[in-house]
């Protein structure tokens, strides 16, 4: 097929307004992003947070990316952590404290610890302090083995159970 013939079944194809995407960002005709349908002041916010984070640099108004944002371009995507239910009802006695200290750099596994916590019926009692049945299921403690937390997390057993 002539490049010609691929120009027109493109337009053909993309007449009445619908476009394409390529991982969630509006390109246009030759695949690059479109950002002609972003408004200006979302752009600047943007750039502003990549110069911040260092990610990208300005010169002379023009923009280039640094070693630093190819680093993060290059990091695995995120992964998706497991979900484990309990056999625990919510009126069980809470009788075991989890403290947990995860890096800040890993806010993905500790908002998933959360969450996971809140599933076993943990009430927060501080941000990284929680209290609630006992005991964890076996399946999680050897995930969080898995997931490099383990060393984080210090479980301790109440005497009496925590009323709210």
């Amino acid at each position: 097929m002539s490049a010609e013939k691929d120009i027109l079944e493109y337009l053909k194809k993309y007449k009445y307004g619908s476009h394409i995407k390529y991982k969630g960002v509006r390109v246009g005709f030759l695949g690059l992003p479109d950002f002609e349908y972003y408004k200006n002041q979302t752009l600047a916010n943007k750039c502003s947070s990549l110069k911040t984070k260092g990610f990208i640099k300005e010169v002379n108004g023009n923009y280039f990316i640094t070693y630093k944002g190819e680093d993060y371009l290059n990091k695995p995507i995120k992964k998706i952590f497991n979900k484990f239910t309990t056999n625990k009802s919510k009126n069980d006695p809470k009788d075991l404290l989890i403290i947990y200290d995860v890096p800040q750099d890993e806010t993905t596994l500790r908002n998933w610890l959360r969450r996971q916590l809140k599933t076993f019926h943990f009430v927060m009692i501080q941000r990284s302090v929680w209290v609630g049945p006992s005991p964890l299921p076996r399946f999680f403690i050897l995930y969080l083995n898995e997931v490099g937390l383990k060393n984080n997390i210090k479980t301790f057993k109440l005497e009496k159970g925590y009323k709210e």
